[in-house]
């Protein structure tokens, strides 16, 4: 590897797409999408760049993710044209309560603190290279490690997310001496070298992913559980696996969506959310109008009423049919379009004010992290980080993953390098995103957005995002597939969140003359974030041009993704 780091650094900003590609790679990092070809180069698989990637990304972005968080994986296997789903979200312990070792007022949201859980990182990608790798395991690791030991450039974007969450990853003297091992955070431009990183991963190559999971690694991590008056075991670290579930596929127009499905919500929330907005005529709307975002602020607000159906299945019953109904979205559309109002609004928002429950004051209702909005002043959300990867390879094996700090390990603890912010789930609330049953063996729910679009049976587009996804997704999709945009441009075009309990809408600051008027005829309040708010994600989008078979990799200008590829 180079000894300039310089070139690895890619701040947030407008992205070129790369087209004419026979095998393509985006990530949130240039340092990650380069191992990921370079895995391809080698005679990889799709599996195999995905498991390096993961690997590498945990290493470099270690204000994004870690490699005690979780793995979600959608993957098509071109030989069999199957698609197999992956869930290793970590999980609770059977038999304890929740422990929260950081007291409120330690996150940058403040309130209820994240639990500890039991990492599924390292688990989710020892059953992915079972199942489909074709490189050995060492191999993989190789870039992992040396990183770890060479350190990585810091961007402006690591800076402020670590400004950001400073009290909370500093809470602990370990975390303290892990992000600011001179007493202060690198600064821009810096090397920052993961203090005892390099070491763990070295014990992953050459040992394999057991090292993190039963071996050296998790004994120092019960240990110093056990020490923090966390009573969990080494037989808690393996009680949980992995588990191969079937994604959610529906039909939207022409074509085919495969999503994450149960005990994950994505599936759901986009098949709600498209189906009200395909019933509302959202083809015949203009893109970027009141309409539109009317529209979907409506939609949006819909799919997130049915999170509570979304469980493990091995637990709950989960109406599947019933949430994928088309009757049922119709019916949803038509209370909505019912309930338009008959008269022009304006004043009344004019009067009530765009103000208090609206406007920027419902920004205090939404964290973005791990596609986790927030709902309430008693939620808490850790410091934001996620990292998506999508890689096609030369044979068409086709993956959209993700890998997280959220739900890893201990909250604001270090163990062996690896810096861990525990789970946000709840346990039992029917409207969380993020919620757990606390019995053995259960399966959270969660929001994260690997999806697959397929027409005639063959995937031509896939999407996935950290961030605020549970909403983003849906957009990006009627971007894409009912306004007709190009793949770069779908994932440029402002993003939005949810219409809220005070009917009001946040929009990223870039609508179009007469919009906030057009929502205020319509009794919508409108809040705006920045014109690319990095917690409305930074999505991992490749498209197959039909015609030719030929891939284009797009990164989102909302971070520091960069999309490359191979060609003949």
């Amino acid at each position: 590897m180079t000894t300039d780091l310089s070139r690895y650094i890619v701040n947030p900003g407008p992205k070129i797409p790369v087209g004419g590609l026979d095998a393509a790679v985006t990530t949130g990092s240039a340092i990650v999408t380069e191992t990921m070809v370079n895995v391809l180069k080698r005679g990889g698989n799709a599996a195999d760049a995905g498991i390096a990637g993961c690997l590498v990304q945990a290493a470099v972005e270690p204000y994004m993710t870690n490699h005690a968080g979780l793995v979600t994986f959608l993957y098509y296997e071109a030989k069999s044209g199957m698609i197999h789903q992956l869930d290793s979200l970590g999980a609770f312990p059977s038999g304890l309560p929740p422990f929260r070792p950081v007291p409120p007022g330690m996150g940058p949201y403040a309130a209820l603190p994240p639990s500890a859980i039991i990492p599924g990182f390292m688990p989710g990608l020892k059953a992915i290279h079972e199942r489909f790798g074709s490189r050995p395991w060492g191999e993989l690791c190789l870039d992992a490690v040396t990183w770890a030991e060479q350190g990585h450039p810091v961007s402006t974007f690591e800076f402020g997310v670590n400004i950001f969450g400073e009290k909370f990853i500093c809470y602990f003297p370990e975390g303290r001496d892990f992000y600011q091992p001179k007493g202060y955070f690198p600064n821009v431009g810096d090397v920052f070298v993961p203090p005892g990183l390099a070491t763990t991963l070295k014990g992953v190559a050459e040992h394999g992913p057991d090292y993190m999971i039963t071996g050296p690694w998790a004994q120092k991590f019960v240990e110093k559980a056990n020490q923090m008056g966390w009573r969990i075991t080494p037989e808690h670290m393996t009680e949980t696996p992995p588990r191969w579930v079937q994604p959610l596929r529906f039909a939207h127009h022409e074509y085919e969506i495969v999503s994450l499905g149960p005990p994950q919500a994505q599936g759901v929330y986009i098949a709600i959310a498209l189906g009200v907005l395909k019933h509302l005529g959202i083809r015949q709307m203009k893109p970027g109008s009141a309409d539109h975002f009317w529209a979907m602020g409506h939609a949006l607000r819909q799919a997130s009423r049915h999170w509570e159906y979304v469980q493990d299945d091995r637990i709950y019953g989960v109406p599947r049919d019933e949430l994928l109904d088309d009757g049922y979205h119709a019916h949803l559309a038509k209370m909505i379009a019912t309930a338009r109002p008959k008269i022009d609004l304006s004043e009344h928002i004019r009067l009530s004010g765009d103000g208090p429950g609206g406007g920027a004051d419902l920004l205090s209702l939404f964290a973005g992290s791990a596609g986790r909005p927030r709902l309430s002043g008693s939620e808490n959300a850790q410091p934001s980080g996620s990292c998506e990867l999508a890689v096609v390879d030369a044979e068409g094996n086709w993956v959209q993953m993700m890998n997280t700090l959220q739900g890893s390990g201990i909250p604001g603890m270090v163990v062996g390098g690896v810096p861990m912010v525990g789970s946000h789930a709840t346990f039992g609330a029917l409207a969380s995103p993020m919620d757990a049953t606390l019995v053995k063996g259960a399966k959270a729910r969660c929001v994260i957005g690997n999806t697959l679009v397929l027409k005639n049976g063959r995937p031509v587009l896939s999407a996935g995002s950290p961030g605020n996804v549970h909403c983003t997704m849906p957009q990006v999709l009627t971007y894409a597939l009912d306004f007709g945009l190009d793949p770069y441009a779908s994932i440029d075009a402002p993003r939005m969140l949810p219409m809220t309990e005070a009917r009001g809408v946040v929009i990223e600051d870039r609508l179009g003359q007469g919009v906030v008027e057009g929502l205020h005829q319509l009794g919508v309040r409108v809040g705006v974030v920045p014109s690319y708010d990095y917690h409305m994600g930074s999505f991992s989008v490749i498209a197959r041009d039909e015609e030719t078979g030929k891939y284009t990799a797009v990164a989102d200008p909302r971070r520091c993704a960069v999309a490359d590829g191979l060609r003949d």
